[in-house]
């Protein structure tokens, strides 16, 4: 992936890229939103924990098509509360690499069960 991060606007708040460019014939996987929950139905309380989760379920479902999380292009994050961003965010810069992908992160009202802080979805691409 080539990032884009134009001189011309406001840069990253934090480790992300504006955009990216991903190269013609790509291989893409798009991951649905991981939950932080072990194999077990195990839901640690922190949301580091839970985003730990959420980014090594990532990794095994990149790992299921040959890639991995230095092939993502873009993430997407939604965190229960702004006591929960730093906390994601910090292991979200542990998990991608660099130059960073494109990134939203977005505070939610909750999701299905009150337990979860954290849902990471992922694109990941990769030359065919």
């Amino acid at each position: 992936m080539r990032p884009l991060s134009p001189g011309s606007i406001h840069p990253p708040f934090a480790h992300y890229s504006h955009g990216v460019e991903i190269m013609p014939g790509s291989r893409l996987v798009f991951c649905s939103g991981q939950l932080g929950i072990g194999r077990d139905g195990a839901v640690p309380e922190g949301v580091e924990a839970q985003a730990r989760l959420c980014f090594r379920a990532i990794a095994a479902i990149l790992g299921e098509a040959g890639m991995s999380l230095a092939d993502v292009v873009r993430v997407n994050a939604f965190v229960t509360s702004a006591e929960c961003l730093g906390g994601y965010m910090k292991v979200r810069d542990e998990f991608v690499g660099n130059p960073p992908p494109a990134s939203t992160l977005m505070i939610v009202q909750g999701f299905a069960r009150p337990e979860f802080k954290v849902e990471i979805e992922a694109i990941a691409a990769r030359a065919a």
